[in-house]
């Protein structure tokens, strides 16, 4: 006899939470201890329920990633760039899932030094993740962090490149970046709070000495700002970066001269927000100052950084977002966006002709990549679209010649970018705005209201989600799926006001633009709300829990994946990573206008009785982002609230963080759970 599969229900225990006169109750506040075994007894139930529930898909999931992974030149190589004296490259080896970083002196042709074989490094370990190389300027010596729990609280060691001898050192509890000063022995690094894990100090380390005896060269005690050290293009300079949402500040010191004192570039102004490139004489500051809601380029004497001396070299303008620049001995390189899409701008120092290189589409993505040499004509930088695989490019600014250097390979020989097709629509919410949507399909399908449509969105800190090229993503396509990017507000796609009008008291635009989009694709018959699926992460994820409470109806299936989903409890709580640092973003819930906000779209505080979509939520166990007991918490809400029988599952990754597995291959194992979940729900197996 066949017995229905039971989701498990977790133990409700209520829980008092009172602020601003107002209670609320949690019944399932108690997940939130990861040292609790009832606690991981319930995730390890809730994993049992997804694996038994999609049993039937198992062997579909594994032949969904052999066909993406099969997509994939496993021995794969970056494009090697230059940097002071030597090309440096990393490369993937068949079979393997990490990289191996290293480098040649002074030819391509030259004997390859090994730095890190990331494979063996990770051999021990079910969670590992290697960043920040850092390599000295004499050559020899390389720092490097290290995450095995996906925390991101990295430890720093340091190599011999010379003998290959890691010196007996660890640095714990950092970003996992270092930066070397120009007398090759002493290194600058941001520590985190042991508990939030804020980047909040920086310590100078001398080559030969105990780590427990490095100096403090700064603490950053505002809670909202974050600390970070780097150098220079120029090399002169080690620059202290304090960021927080809304506001900048940069002191710097002498590379040359690792024990001076490092002295305040433009002291910190709320709402003043700036960065600069050192070049001669003049360091070049991109700024929004004087109200330049878009910013502009001021240029300021390298012995005169207050702002009062800052002068325009662009000024501001009101249909054009300046993202940032490249500095280059003869060429100023400007990249900005208008219209939504990405423009690089080259202007030679000498006033000659400047000129945009020129783009065909309205669905790419191009940006500047690693330019790390003053001295050339040489622009690198990279180029995709939906349906073109991502490309890096050498282009002469002189002689406006360009050099493919490599394009992604698509294995399998079956792939043909002309046998797509891909656009850019707009939809208009609810307000009248328009909003740009990308997508992509193969040709023929016709536009009947019956192809199964995939919406992707973030829309949250000015972070742009452009088109973008995936070769899993083919997977779908090629099954009759349309697939979006809906470039909803609070992304910066069209500018900084798209920024503003999606964050604070003005958030629920992000998840109305959303909706809209969705009414959009569904009227012009590219979908139905029966084949219609959103999908989004982190903050992505609050879009997703928001538009399931607010537009139920409209969705067969949802994709929530690590999803930020009890914003007004995590924002209360100044413990957990991250939160005093957001204010600026979702706003400060001890002021009651924000919480009364923030508590009207809350994913969580806004469960309901009523039917709703299936969905397939993730998370982590390790996540420093997003804490797994949101989308715990979350998912057990809805178990006991939801109306319907429509599936929903919570599936925990033990072993990881915010970002999911860390090898290539095991993360395309967690986009074939998602696509099978798709697919299944359209019947198709195959």
């Amino acid at each position: 006899m066949n017995t229905k599969l039971l989701p498990p229900l977790a133990k409700i225990i209520p829980h008092t939470l009172k602020k601003h006169k107002h209670t609320r109750i949690d019944n399932y506040y108690w997940l939130n201890d990861r040292e609790n075994p009832e606690v991981i007894d319930y995730l390890n139930k809730e994993n049992d329920f997804y694996n038994q529930s999609t049993a039937h898909t198992k062997d579909f999931q594994k032949n969904l990633f052999d066909e993406m992974k099969s997509r994939i030149k496993e021995d794969d190589s970056s494009v090697p760039y230059f940097y002071n004296g030597y090309y440096y490259i990393t490369r993937f080896e068949k079979g393997k899932d990490y990289p191996i970083h290293s480098r040649k002196k002074e030819s391509l042709d030259a004997v390859e030094e090994i730095m890190f074989d990331c494979n063996e490094m990770a051999k021990d370990f079910t969670y590992f993740n290697l960043n920040g190389i850092s390599v000295s300027e004499d050559n020899q010596w390389v720092s490097y962090g290290v995450d095995t729990v996906s925390r991101r609280q990295y430890t720093i060691y340091i190599k011999n490149l010379e003998s290959n001898e890691i010196l007996n050192l660890k640095i714990e509890n950092t970003t996992g970046g270092a930066t070397w000063a120009n007398d090759n022995k002493t290194i600058f690094y941001s520590r985190k709070d042991d508990v939030t894990l804020r980047p909040d100090r920086i310590f100078k380390h001398k080559l030969g000495t105990k780590p427990e005896d490095d100096a403090l060269v700064y603490f950053e005690k505002d809670d909202t700002f974050n600390v970070s050290i780097y150098k220079s293009k120029s090399k002169k300079y080690l620059i202290i970066s304090s960021e927080s949402t809304l506001t900048s500040e940069y002191q710097i010191a002498l590379a040359s001269n690792p024990d001076s004192k490092f002295k305040v570039f433009q002291k910190r102004t709320r709402e003043l927000e700036y960065s600069f490139s050192h070049y001669g004489d003049s360091f070049y500051v991109v700024t929004n100052k004087d109200n330049a809601t878009n910013f502009k380029l001021m240029k300021t004497p390298e012995d005169k950084t207050s702002k009062e001396h800052w002068v325009d070299l662009i000024p501001h303008r009101d249909d054009v977002l300046l993202e940032g620049i490249d500095i280059f001995k003869d060429y100023l390189v400007v990249s900005e966006r208008s219209n939504g899409l990405n423009k690089i701008r080259i202007m030679p120092w000498d006033g000659s002709e400047e000129y945009y290189l020129p783009f065909d589409i309205e669905t790419y993505t191009a940006e500047t990549t690693t330019n790390i040499d003053f001295d050339t004509q040489i622009l690198r930088y990279s180029y995709q679209s939906l349906a073109t695989p991502s490309s890096v490019i050498d282009f002469n600014m002189k002689t406006k010649q360009k050099i493919v250097l490599k394009e992604q390979e698509v294995l399998g020989g079956t792939f043909d970018k002309n046998n797509y097709t891909e656009k850019r629509v707009w939809a208009t919410a609810s307000d009248g705005t328009k909003v740009p949507i990308s997508m992509v399909y193969k040709n023929g399908i016709k536009l009947s209201g019956k192809n199964p449509f995939l919406l992707y969105a973030y829309g949250s800190y000015g972070m742009n989600i452009d088109p973008y090229f995936s070769t899993a993503r083919l997977t779908l396509l090629d099954r009759g799926f349309i697939f979006a990017i809906a470039h909803i507000r609070g992304g910066e796609d069209l500018g900084r006001n798209w920024y503003d009008d999606g964050k604070l008291l003005k958030k629920k635009n992000t998840f109305t633009d959303f909706i809209d989009c969705s009414k959009f694709v569904i009227a012009e018959k590219y979908t139905s709300s029966q084949h219609l699926y959103a999908e989004g992460g982190s903050a992505g994820g609050l879009l997703m829990g928001a538009i399931a409470n607010m537009a139920p109806e409209l969705y067969n299936g949802i994709i929530a994946q690590v999803p930020f989903v009890d914003v007004v409890t995590t924002m209360l709580d100044d413990t957990i990573p991250l939160t005093t640092g957001e204010y600026d973003e979702w706003g400060n819930p001890n002021k009651k206008i924000y919480y009364n906000y923030m508590l009207s779209y809350s994913p969580y505080d806004n469960v309901m009785s009523m039917d709703y979509p299936n969905m397939y939520i993730s998370t982590g166990l390790h996540d420093s982002q997003v804490q797994y007991w949101e989308p715990a918490k979350w998912i057990a809400k809805l178990r006991v609230l939801k109306t319907n029988s429509k599936q929903l599952f919570l599936d925990t990754n033990m072993e990881a963080g915010h970002g999911g597995a860390s090898g290539r291959f095991e993360a395309l194992k967690e986009v074939a759970k998602e696509y099978s979940f798709l697919l299944d729900l359209e019947n198709i197996r195959k």
